[in-house]
């Protein structure tokens, strides 16, 4: 689908009994404007100097993490100290493989063509098969989804159609694979999360413990202690955004990748130039050959080099694919094969200095320069992790997956910049405790690599998911993917599982506690909404309610809250039974996720008018992608009873009635007459408890672990940013 203007007339039947037309989409003359929503990054896409200017950009986003692992590489790898000189170069060419493998090769040439309509990350490659397949645990699917602009696949033709479509009806008809596509999800999540935790943890106190080159005098414990101040400060600013200095990150990550390369370079002519001679994988064989397991533990070291690498991915929506491109391949990819090649250099005339190897490889009259940049770029890469640790959150809400949170956007540049205060603390607490316990960038390695190693694995299975189902690649070609990149990640995540009891929990453990919130909180989530629509309303009932002569209409236009995309929701009848008014114009409106990452604000509604017309009901979804923000940024109000009102006008315009001209006019003076008398949000706050008779494993899943989760956390209507001066809770128990 192109990104040009379009004009579109749809009309599609209600399954209460009215008509469907999406508000962005009926009025015939509208122009809908895409350009600056679909981006697919091809070719002929935004020109040279903007790519350019986004290339430069993305280096102090996109790779600060990966940027810092010099620091740490060598040191997590030879734990026990180098036995034989040549076990550095074998080392070396591991490094070296590695990161031109899986960085530059899989995630710059093959993961990036996988974006959502230029978003990237586990969310996206999941609302792909989504998309393609019916996987969705909720039936909330409506045939106006495919509508919104950016939902299309474009689908390549191919000859292999019937094995995607064999396995795309496999994946629809198997509830184990719609529960385990959704697990692997919250895996991935929750393990992204936990390297949102460690990455600040490594990279500062690895940082800082250069210090004591310069000051011999300062102990361990001091390092540590200075780390978290670091830390403490760096989740006390995160309220306030990163668009203030975020201009400053690209300068500072150029500076360190030229610091890092330059100093690479000078241990290489210096000490031993021969050290090339690990582009030879003769020495990677070598090397297991003389250490045997011990070589096969120490790639738990040396996979730590490509730290951060899932950023490349699941940072593309803030930049471009070719901008990710052009400033892996030109800037970080030759400084990390420098830098890591210079520190091999060095060890080779110094094998005892391996647990330093990067302060003490620099040259004297750097030092200082050096040390300040270092932990520039340390805070830099923790603070890029830290921010996308929302992101993911965010997403995370839009599957139901996580309890509501606030949501903050501190940014009215960059809509990818938001702040979840709960979260903020929960990190910094969980940075401080594992600096503070831990105290060795060891020990946080261990860990590092399992939860780094675990994302790289599911993002692998999803994306053989989509070669063979979405891009329907060449089976050989799915099978080469597979040999190569699969099985060395999985050599790779065998080795850091060794190291479980030495670290290497940490990660799982997080994703324990993670995975259990989003299970809980999902579960329930569906268990509500099966309850809603097996109790919802029908339109009948509706009728009799407004035509009940004890139920008074009242002035004003009234919002009713639900997540039910179908029909009615209960609750608006214990409401009306125990307050029997309805106001003049009453819209119900579900907020509902779309699995996209953004809708146009233009497509935002899509309304359904609950017959007969006198009543002035109408239903309305609100519809999001996974990375939009629901806030007051958007003028809800505002917006939805402008789209109401030019859906009303839509329906005469697609009957083409000249009789109803006058009925639309006082229609649309009705909305603006109630809307004047005020606006009333009506928020229904379901309390749940698990029925009578169920089982002990349902009542300490919904009365015990989903309860607690909802009183200590925010309620929709600060989720939403209501007024409360405008707002009325109605009150209604589930018997789940």
């Amino acid at each position: 689908m192109s990104s040009e203007e379009v004009e579109v007339v749809e009309n599609s039947d209600n399954i209460n009994g009215g008509t469907s037309h999406p508000a962005s989409l009926t009025v015939t003359g509208k122009k809908l404007s895409w350009k600056n929503l679909r981006r697919n990054d091809s070719l002929d896409g935004p020109p040279m100097w903007v790519i350019m200017h986004l290339a430069f950009q993305s280096i102090g986003i996109v790779y600060g993490d990966i940027g810092t692992s010099p620091l740490y590489v060598y040191a997590s790898t030879f734990t026990d100290g180098i036995n034989h000189n040549d076990d550095i170069l074998g080392v070396l060419s591991m490094i070296l493989y590695t990161i031109t493998l899986i960085p530059l090769i899989k995630y710059v040439f093959i993961v990036l063509k996988a974006t959502d309509n230029g978003d990237g990350g586990t969310f996206a490659l999941y609302s792909l098969i989504c998309r393609y397949a019916k996987v969705g645990l909720i039936p909330s699917e409506q045939l106006e989804d495919a509508q919104v602009s950016n939902y299309q696949l474009e689908l390549p033709n191919s000859s292999r159609v019937k094995r995607a479509s064999r396995i795309k009806s496999k994946l629809e008809n198997s509830l184990f694979a719609k529960l385990f596509l959704l697990f692997a999800t919250m895996l991935g999540t929750s393990m992204v999360i936990g390297d949102g935790i460690l990455t600040p943890c490594i990279s500062v106190l690895s940082a800082v413990g250069g210090i004591k080159q310069a000051a011999k005098s300062i102990t361990d414990d001091e390092v540590v202690w200075i780390s978290i101040a670091i830390l403490v400060c760096l989740f006390l600013v995160q309220r306030f955004g990163t668009d203030k200095v975020g201009y400053s990150f690209a300068p500072i990550i150029c500076l360190w990748f030229t610091f890092i390369a330059s100093i690479g370079v000078y241990n290489f002519v210096k000490y031993d130039p021969s050290v090339l001679k690990a582009l030879n994988p003769k020495y990677i064989v070598d090397y297991f050959k003389r250490n045997s397991k011990a070589a096969w533990i120490s790639l738990g070291g040396v996979v730590l080099s490509i730290t951060g690498t899932e950023a490349l991915f699941a940072d593309v929506g803030h930049f471009t694919v070719r901008s990710i491109q052009i400033s892996m391949c030109c800037v970080t990819y030759p400084a990390l094969i420098l830098a890591y090649t210079g520190q091999a250099s060095f060890l080779r005339k110094h094998n005892h200095l391996v647990a330093d190897t990067f302060y003490e490889s620099i040259p004297k009259p750097l030092y200082w320069p050096m040390f300040v940049i270092a932990v520039a770029a340390s805070i830099i890469a923790s603070q890029a992790m830290i921010s996308g640790t929302f992101s993911i959150i965010q997403q995370s809400l839009s599957l139901g997956c996580f309890p509501r949170v606030k949501i903050v956007h501190t940014s009215t540049k960059y809509e990818g910049q938001v702040y979840i205060p709960e979260i903020n603390y929960i990190l910094m607490i969980a940075c401080v405790a594992v600096t503070a316990g831990f105290k060795s960038t060891t020990k946080i390695g261990n860990a590092y690599g399992i939860a780094v190693v675990f994302v790289m694995t599911l993002t692998s299975a999803f994306l053989v998911l989509i070669m063979i189902m979405i891009w329907k690649t060449h089976i050989l070609l799915v099978i080469g993917y597979v040999v190569i990149f699969c099985s060395v990640e999985l050599v790779y995540l065998s080795s850091v599982l060794y190291k479980f009891d030495q670290g290497g929990y940490l990660p799982l453990a997080f994703a324990v506690v993670l995975m259990s919130i989003m299970y809980i909180w999902n579960n329930v989530y569906r268990r509500k909404y099966y309850y809603e629509l097996d109790h919802k309303m029908s339109p009948e009932m509706l009728r009799e309610i407004a035509a009940d002569t004890r139920v008074s209409r009242i002035p004003g236009l009234a919002i009713f809250y639900s997540e039910l995309v179908q029909g009615i929701p209960p609750i608006f009848k214990h409401y009306v039974a125990n307050v029997p008014a309805l106001h003049s114009v009453l819209v119900f409106v579900s907020i509902k996720s779309l699995p996209i990452s953004k809708v146009a604000t233009e497509e935002r509604f899509l309304f359904r008018r609950v017959e007969p017309k006198e009543l002035n009901v109408f239903r309305c979804v609100a519809r999001y992608g996974y990375t939009d923000v629901r806030n007051e940024q958007e003028p809800f109000e505002n917006l939805l009873v402008e789209r109401l009102k030019e859906f009303v006008s839509s329906e005469f315009l697609v009957t083409q009635n000249n009789g109803e001209t006058e009925q639309v006019g006082r229609e649309i003076e009705a909305i603006e007459k109630a809307m004047g008398a005020g606006i009333v949000h009506l928020i229904g706050e379901n309390e749940v408890v698990a029925s009578k008779g169920g089982n002990i494993g349902k009542k300490m899943l919904i009365n015990y672990a989903y309860n607690f989760l909802k009183r200590n956390l925010r309620q929709s209507d600060k989720v939403f940013d209501i007024p409360h001066k405008r707002m009325v809770k109605v009150g209604m128990t589930y018997e789940l």
